[in-house]
């Protein structure tokens, strides 16, 4: 899930998705074109996609793989604008720029942010608790999650989800490394959100969210939308923006998804054996899980505490810190599943630290006796 932080929500209630998404061939039947002409008409880019030839070819193939209505679908990528400032958002950093784990962390992990996590886990703590209890995955990760995502919902995106899709579909900036591939990515991403408006019959120009097109408290893209997202609160439609239950329903279930182990730490410390460390070979799978505990030792980094016992595979995890040395840890099959949300071990280590920063403030606040 490409999931990027973002500015301010603008979004009306009417742009919650139904949770009834059928699984056959939706009929060729546009949503009403009106309410999409007044959205379109205060756009926030520069040239319209209806004077692109590649667009409307897009449009045409889209139109009919899905089986939907060819003119809406020509009018809805048409009516989408060029997002100037998003393509220059997508490339990487400068080579030589180096990463530096407490600074990122700290972008994260603060006072404000805590505290509206510790609101968040107090006003919703029966549904992280039932997510919990039925997909396995802790209160503190879902917590953790949309903390760092969009602070508990308060910086949800203010692009125009079309638009921005548009952008990096039809103008991904060729400068990045994997230029092809992100923007097929990015294609695949606008027939999901137009297939989906479709059959939910949702105004493609109302929703807000990310440079990137991510959306709700939990920053979903259109597939992971369709693939993952629940009806957590049973009111008969999946709402991830005005619904903080459906979002945390549809972390978890994500997280189950792809494979989150019940009860298994996400990481343990380590230690190196300066002696017989193999540096090289320990960190050549990057963050894929490849080691038993006891081949780390081995190769000269001994997993502390109960890590030494760990019964699955285990990645070694560097975390630079810019001109000190870096932090390290060995990262479970948990931490890799956290890294499937935001393919990022910083991103993973800020996720978990936050979730964990949040219950201890709660376990805090709920221990602290009253003011006589």
């Amino acid at each position: 899930m490409n999931r990027l932080l973002a500015t301010a929500l603008i979004l009306v209630a009417s742009a919650a998705l139904p949770a009834g998404a059928s699984p056959h061939k939706p009929p060729k039947k546009a949503p009403p074109a009106k309410a999409a002409a007044k959205a379109a008409s205060s756009p926030q880019g520069t040239t319209p996609y209806a004077s692109r030839s590649d667009a409307m070819q897009f449009a045409d193939d889209l139109a009919a793989r899905r089986d939907l209505d060819r003119e809406w679908v020509r009018q809805a990528i048409g009516q989408a604008r060029f997002l100037p400032q998003v393509p220059k958002l997508m490339l990487p950093p400068a080579k030589g720029t180096a990463k530096n784990w407490h600074v990122y962390r700290s972008r994260f992990i603060d006072p404000i942010r805590i505290r509206a996590g510790v609101r968040f886990w107090q006003e919703h703590a029966d549904a992280l608790a039932r997510a919990e209890r039925e997909y396995g995955v802790p209160a503190e990760i879902i917590a953790g999650i949309i903390g760092v995502e969009t602070i508990y919902g308060q910086q949800m995106g203010n692009f125009r989800v079309m638009d921005a899709l548009a952008t990096l579909a039809f103008d991904f900036p060729a400068a990045h490394p994997r230029a092809a591939e992100r923007q097929a990515f990015f294609q695949r991403e606008l027939e999901q959100f137009l297939s989906l408006a479709n059959r939910t019959g949702i105004d493609p120009f109302t929703p807000r969210g990310s440079y990137a097109g991510a959306m709700g408290l939990g920053q979903f893209m259109p597939s992971s939308w369709v693939r993952y997202a629940v009806d957590f609160d049973g009111d008969g439609r999946i709402d991830l923006f005005n619904s903080p239950v459906d979002a945390i329903g549809s972390v978890a279930h994500y997280f189950k998804q792809h494979g989150w182990v019940t009860g298994m730490p996400t990481h343990y410390a380590v230690a190196f054996d300066t002696a017989r460390l193999q540096l090289d070979e320990l960190l050549a799978p990057d963050i894929l899980p490849s080691f038993s505990a006891a081949s780390m030792a081995a190769k000269g980094a001994l997993v502390q505490g109960d890590g030494a016992q760990h019964s699955g595979q285990l990645a070694l995890v560097e975390l630079q810190n810019g001109g000190d040395p870096p932090t390290f840890v060995a990262g479970t099959e948990n931490f890799y599943v956290v890294t499937r949300y935001n393919w990022s071990s910083y991103y993973a280590m800020a996720v978990i630290e936050l979730g964990r920063e949040v219950a201890e403030a709660r376990a805090r606040a709920e221990i602290r006796p009253a003011m006589p």
